[in-house]
């Protein structure tokens, strides 16, 4: 498989074990609140299907994209919540075929285009690869939320890897949007798989460094859990400062998850 087959391969894998928990539910079930302050299932739902549709929009109409972006910034505090809320508004089993649609859409452009293509973005432009990666964060990320409002335990796969990757790709990006300079090196970061396996990024000779298990590094980046529940070491001031501030996600910061909490 080419690089772009197995991220879509993946990202439809991550979709699928979302929907699996979300299919059977009952309508008054689609209300119940997540750990998103504010956010019920159908407004994760809705946020992952409002996304998807904006990317298809990046990937087939650039400038169109380019319109919806300049609205997007007339409103930068409100313009995510307002898409997840109008979405939330319909009924679920119209919600869960836009979302379904969507990011089966959203795959077929992503695979049709030409290598090396860039897309604009709310950041900065995205090739396929990078555009794939990020939704398959958010999907597993928002799926989270999912499982937790429900009591599901969703076991680790080697998906992860995908979002550990991008992760320490986006360190400078978190340091940047906290409006603190980048460290000058790189770090190592070793992280445990799920299956035991030993998952590095960086130099080995790297004098800061971070280790842990890949989900934990995969909860904080995500901002689903705090740093204080997590089982992350770091090795050195830059390294330990990256863990208070990591995001994997584009934006201003999140506010993250308060200790203690799911």
């Amino acid at each position: 498989m080419s690089n772009i087959s197995q991220l879509l391969a993946d990202l439809h894998a991550e979709s699928a074990d979302l929907d699996a928990l979300v299919a059977g539910l009952d309508d008054a079930d689609w209300a119940l609140p997540t750990p998103a302050p504010g956010w019920s299932i159908a407004h994760q739902i809705a946020h992952l299907a409002w996304t998807d549709d904006l990317a298809v929009l990046a990937a087939t109409d650039p400038a169109a994209f380019a319109g919806t972006l300049e609205l997007a910034l007339t409103a930068p505090d409100r313009y995510v919540d307002d898409g997840a809320e109008a979405g939330a508004r319909v009924p679920p089993a119209q919600l869960l075929d836009r979302w379904r649609t969507g990011r089966a859409r959203l795959a077929g452009c992503l695979a049709a285009l030409p290598a090396g293509t860039r897309l604009v973005w709310m950041g900065p432009p995205m090739s396929p690869g990078s555009m794939a990666t990020a939704r398959l964060m958010e999907t597993w990320a928002h799926g989270l939320d999912v499982a937790d409002a429900l009591g599901v335990i969703r076991p680790p796969t080697g998906r992860l890897r995908h979002i550990a990757w991008l992760a320490v790709r986006t360190r400078d990006f978190a340091f940047t949007v906290h409006g603190r300079q980048p460290p000058r090196d790189e770090f190592r970061v070793e992280l445990t798989a799920p299956d035991g396996s030993v998952w590095t990024f960086g130099s080995a000779a790297a004098e800061q460094s971070v280790t842990g298990p890949a989900l934990d590094l995969c909860l904080l980046a995500t901002q689903r859990r705090h740093r204080d529940d997590l089982a992350l070491t770091a090795v050195g001031p830059d390294a330990e400062a990256w863990l208070e501030l990591a995001q994997a996600f584009a934006g201003p910061p999140g506010a993250g998850r308060p200790a203690g909490s799911r």
